[in-house]
């Protein structure tokens, strides 16, 4: 089967470790949110496009979840010197990616292009997509005034109050033919447990990629959401905090608001049982109850093959 994963940087990479040990890389493909992407010192960052294929090349760093494992930092501990930026780390073999990143950009090739290269010279056999090639930024509305959301996660480590979230530049965004392709051929659609405001959110927000998966699903290929709140908090982030500024439950019943309209099924955890009742009983909402957790590998795997077989329950091929 063909899965295609909508992904942000934290908690579907773990998703899409069980889908790799399932059917295998090559019948993957990652449509990721680039609304996280900075320019910091001159160098075009995209962390999460970063994560994602760092995990299919072995080489991210599971346990902090973003970078190279094993890599150093002599190279951020020179730049400060000099007065450059000191609250966004990046390492010595992460900057390599990043110098080269820019310079591809500046001799005119598109995001998606770039992304191609990189990852097939790091031997990644999944199709890592960005969500648009233009530059979106997600701006974080807080008491501490308009934060990049890198500057607002990082820098600030999530302690100014948030009044919303504002995409930059979405309203010239378009989406990648490859994009269009991808879910086009895919037979299921997975919206991973990334925030459903920022990370997933601002994919759907890309114009024509909503629509796609929305075709995709009344043509009967499962589109199929795992929650990234459980018990009313995410595992990392600031899904609760995002959901709850734009007027949505920070629970599991307000992801399934959020993606109501777009999605034939949504997962849930286990401790979220009454969550579960009331996604279906007001929402009309097809809703499965599983360990969405993903404690190791075969966590991963178990709920990947869990998907599958919801999938082909929901008619998918």
């Amino acid at each position: 089967m063909k899965v295609l994963a909508l992904s942000g940087g934290t908690g579907t990479p773990k998703l899409l470790e069980g889908f790799e040990g399932v059917i295998g890389q090559e019948n993957i493909s990652v449509v990721v949110n680039t609304s996280d992407n900075i320019w910091l010192n001159g160098l075009y960052i995209a962390p999460d496009i970063d994560s994602i294929t760092y995990l299919f090349s072995r080489l991210l760093d599971v346990e902090r979840g973003w970078g190279i494992k094993g890599d150093t930092f002599n190279s951020f501990e020179a730049l400060k010197t000099y007065g450059a930026q000191d609250w966004f780390y990046i390492g010595d073999r992460d900057l390599a990616t990043h110098l080269y990143r820019t310079h591809l950009l500046n001799k005119g090739y598109s995001l998606t292009s770039v992304t191609k290269y990189i990852a097939s010279k790091l031997g990644v056999k999944a199709s890592v997509l960005p969500m648009c090639n233009e530059h979106v930024e997600a701006r974080v509305l807080t008491d501490h005034g308009d934060l990049h959301i890198q500057e607002y996660l990082v820098k600030h480590k999530l302690k100014p109050k948030v009044y919303g979230i504002t995409f930059s530049g979405i309203d010239k965004a378009k989406a990648p033919q490859e994009v269009l392709k991808a879910i086009d051929e895919s037979e299921l659609v997975v919206i991973g447990p990334s925030n459903p405001i920022n990370s997933i959110g601002s994919i759907l927000m890309v114009p024509g990629i909503r629509e796609k998966v929305v075709e995709k699903r009344r043509k009967g290929t499962p589109i199929i959401a795992v929650s990234p709140i459980i018990g009313g908090r995410p595992l990392k982030g600031p899904a609760h905090i995002f959901l709850s500024a734009l007027g949505y439950e920070a629970s599991s019943f307000g992801v399934a608001e959020v993606y109501a309209d777009v999605v034939t099924a949504i997962i849930v955890d286990r401790v979220d049982e009454m969550e579960a009742s009331r996604i279906r009983s007001k929402l009309g909402l097809t809703t499965y109850i599983e360990d969405i957790v993903m404690k190791d590998l075969e966590g991963k795997v178990k709920l990947a093959k869990r998907i599958l077989d919801i999938a082909k329950e929901l008619g998918g091929h």
